[in-house]
């Protein structure tokens, strides 16, 4: 039976420094050896084709999904009718160890919550909804706790929580 492949979301209220921790945590996790993805949620609609793009063509033409693939990477533009849940997003994703989230703040998976308290002096989560805190103040709320800057710290908790056997 395959291994359920673990999903941690990082979350936190706007211009607090999610982009930042992933930023700082993807080349620790890198660097002891795991594969990770990580998946964007985006409350608003993006666009990564171009118009004038042949996928764009493509698209314009009709094709539901247009897959552009290289020999250094590929990605998959699909129309969808409605949100995907972060499971049905993550289930399409293979040959990793972690998925790391930012936002999914309504998902029922661990989080770590970025703090600084010059954004705000509240959290977003509830003590039983997350793994760790990423903060510049302390909360001693009985959930390990970062210095936003604590990467090997953070990762040393998912590894030890996840990622070995």
């Amino acid at each position: 039976m395959a291994k359920t492949v673990p999903i941690i979301s990082v979350v936190g209220k706007s211009n607090v420094g999610k982009t930042t921790l992933l930023e700082k945590l993807l080349p620790e996790i890198k660097k002891r050896g795991y594969r990770v993805a990580t998946i964007k949620h985006d409350v608003h609609s993006f666009s990564i084709d171009q118009p004038g793009k042949d996928t764009w063509k493509h698209a314009q033409a009709g094709a539901d999904i247009v897959i552009i693939s290289s020999h250094q990477k590929m990605a998959t533009i699909e129309k969808v009718e409605r949100e995907r849940t972060l499971d049905e997003i993550a289930a399409k994703i293979d040959h990793v160890d972690l998925i790391l989230t930012e936002g999914y703040k309504r998902q029922d998976k661990p989080k770590i919550e970025v703090h600084r308290a010059e954004v705000s002096d509240t959290l977003l989560c509830e003590k039983e909804e997350l793994l760790a805190l990423a903060t510049d103040t302390p909360f001693n709320m009985g959930v390990p706790e970062f210095d936003l800057d604590d990467s090997a710290g953070i990762v040393d908790l998912i590894e030890d929580r996840y990622l070995k056997e």
